[in-house]
């Protein structure tokens, strides 16, 4: 049976990918930045978004997509933050994919958007294969997890843009290892830009801020 499940699976993948570049197009002409964020479960992603959402909100039309296998938890969290904000139940999907994408953003018209940030379901293996149409994947690893998480997942820290390093509050109480940490993003990814943040007292917000916005302004530029 392997042979049919790799062509199953190499059909599906195609497909997804075929739409993921429809919608990228679609939100270029539309003018939105698109971030999508992924990790284990735990790393903090929901807190750290709402946060990023808080302080981004007020100068910016911003909406968000929140994938879980069930409930709306996160995203009433993230509601405190935006009110556009739309949950994707995947039930037993350990990812989104860019059908998912497209069928959540019914109704909305994204040339009123300058971004939308989408939350993929924790996990860090089966979200990296598919692509949601994001002009920014970002992977998170938090100070809580280990130093090692990126020799042991490579792959998604090889399909994202951006590395960030949450909770580092708690990187203290943890006895986590960052120059560690980074030595294990840097072997996987060489050159990947790695940015450390608590979304707890704010430390390297403002940096994400700035590296989301630039992101806006390089698009509309043509760079």
């Amino acid at each position: 049976m392997t042979p049919r499940l790799i062509e199953v699976r190499a059909n599906i993948l195609k497909e997804n990918d075929v739409l993921a570049r429809q919608l990228r197009q679609r939100f270029k002409r539309a003018g939105v930045c698109v971030v999508s964020f992924v990790s284990s479960p735990g790393s903090g992603k929901t807190t750290f978004l709402e946060k990023l959402m808080g302080r981004m909100a007020a100068r910016h039309r911003i909406a968000a997509l929140v994938g879980d296998l069930a409930t709306e938890n996160d995203a009433a969290r993230l509601r405190r933050a935006c009110p556009q904000v739309r949950q994707i139940t995947t039930g037993t999907a350990c990812h989104l994919d860019a059908k998912m994408v497209a069928a959540a953003l019914e109704g909305w018209v994204l040339e009123e958007l300058d971004y939308l940030f989408i939350e993929n379901v924790g996990n860090l293996v089966c979200p990296s294969s598919y692509d949601l149409g994001e002009q920014m994947r970002v992977v998170l690893l938090s100070a809580t997890e280990g130093e090692d998480k990126p020799l042991k997942y490579p792959t998604i820290f090889n399909t994202a843009d951006v590395a960030m390093i949450t909770k580092m509050d708690l990187a203290v109480a943890a006895e986590f290892d960052l120059e560690a940490a980074r030595r294990s993003i840097l072997t996987v990814r060489p050159g990947m830009r790695i940015v450390e943040v608590s979304a707890k007292t704010g430390a390297g917000m403002a940096e994400t801020v700035a590296m989301v916005e630039g992101l806006r302004v390089r698009a509309q530029a043509g760079c």
